[in-house]
């Protein structure tokens, strides 16, 4: 039986967390699902553009599923932070 993990990602009831949209198997669930997807991380200052002044090293980090490239989470860090991670209880 499948259960939300949040509106993009769900335990299969499995032992594994999968992509909400097409199911791909992202890692088993007592791992770190962040480190097991595709990650995009901007500056904050290229993405604001020249009207906006942004902390130097903000970055926007984007976690994509590697099936279906579907956006999953999104979080603002300073270069070399580690991942945010919720913490789920079940």
């Amino acid at each position: 039986m499948k259960s939300r993990l949040s509106e993009t990602l769900s335990f299969n009831g499995r032992g594994s967390i999968v992509c909400s949209c097409c199911e791909y198997k992202i890692c088993d669930q007592d791992l770190h699902w962040k480190k097991s997807v595709i990650i995009s991380e901007e500056s904050m200052q290229d993405l604001c553009g020249d009207n906006y002044t942004v902390s130097q090293g903000l970055l926007l980090r984007r976690f994509f599923c590697p099936g279906c490239y579907a956006l999953l989470d999104t979080e603002t860090a300073i270069h070399d932070d580690p991942f945010l991670y919720d913490k789920i209880i079940k």
